[in-house]
């Protein structure tokens, strides 16, 4: 399912993969207003399937830290409110998360992204962050 889902650099939020136009991608938002709109080759749009996060090792992909958190939470949103958090709140909350995160490369922004990502998949009922079977 996060394959469909994806980021759009300058642009708040997640998008969800609708279509493939002649020269762009058709996207919708993932709020209420269900917007649609083109996402064209200059704009840098990745999914969250492609996103790993750096730990002290290795990079671990983004749905193993989904997971964690949706573990964590209980299935919920987040108890960290990321537009008033503190940095170390997002410290703590990175460290249930993902205890070996890379300090010096995972950054506050990046914390309340993650905490922000989560929230809207949640209210949008994606919650299937397991890797995808093999066909």
């Amino acid at each position: 399912m996060l394959e469909k889902i994806l980021a759009i650099s300058g642009k708040p939020g997640l998008y969800r993969l609708v279509s493939r136009g002649n020269r762009s991608l058709i996207v919708e938002t993932l709020d209420s207003q269900k917007k649609r709109m083109p996402a064209f080759a200059s704009d840098k749009v990745i999914s969250l399937a492609d996103i790993a996060m750096y730990t002290d090792a290795e990079e671990v992909p983004l749905r193993q830290v989904l997971k964690t958190i949706f573990e964590n939470e209980g299935g919920k949103k987040t108890t960290v409110d990321y537009k008033k958090a503190s940095a170390a709140e997002l410290a703590a909350f990175m460290e249930k998360a993902l205890p070996n995160y890379d300090r010096d490369h995972v950054y506050s922004a990046d914390m309340k992204k993650l905490i922000q990502w989560y929230n809207i998949l949640i209210d949008n009922g994606i919650t299937d962050f397991d890797e995808p079977k093999a066909q």
